[in-house]
């Protein structure tokens, strides 16, 4: 098994990491995970979070708003929603996303307004993880 794999992370505005790692954490929708070289091949969806990669020993992190990761023995590419490297989040970007994960959960319909929720507590969450004051809104 090789020490490394191919990783990429991309948003639609601009492509902000391609490098051979050691690992990957991700926030997936259905808990955090670690990919590694010689990983099984897995889709998942991304929650709001912070995604970490290490490359020559040293961890870079990324704060991720949703996408999708494909995982393959060889490799990962992550598609982000909206990603930035951790210090470029500044307190007026997460709060704008957070306001507009709020608004998302005071507009969503009463068939899906828990995953509303979820995605506003995700946000939030990562804001806190991050150093950041949420700034969390009255539900």
């Amino acid at each position: 098994m090789a020490d490394t794999m191919q990783f990429d992370l991309v948003s639609p505005e601009r492509k902000l990491m391609s490098a051979q790692a050691s690992e990957v954490r991700i926030p997936g929708a259905d808990g955090d995970m670690t990919a590694m070289p010689g990983h099984s091949a897995t889709i998942t969806t991304l929650r709001p979070g912070v995604l970490a990669v290490t490359a020559d020993g040293q961890t870079t992190e990324f704060a991720v708003t949703g996408g999708f990761a494909e995982i393959t023995p060889e490799g990962i590419s992550v598609l982000a929603e909206r990603s930035l490297p951790k210090g470029e989040v500044t307190q007026s970007v997460m709060d704008e996303w957070v306001a507009e994960a709020h608004k998302a959960h005071q507009e969503a319909h009463h068939t899906v307004v828990d995953d509303a929720a979820k995605l506003l507590s995700d946000m939030v969450a990562m804001g806190s993880h991050i150093g950041l004051d949420p700034n969390m809104p009255s539900l």
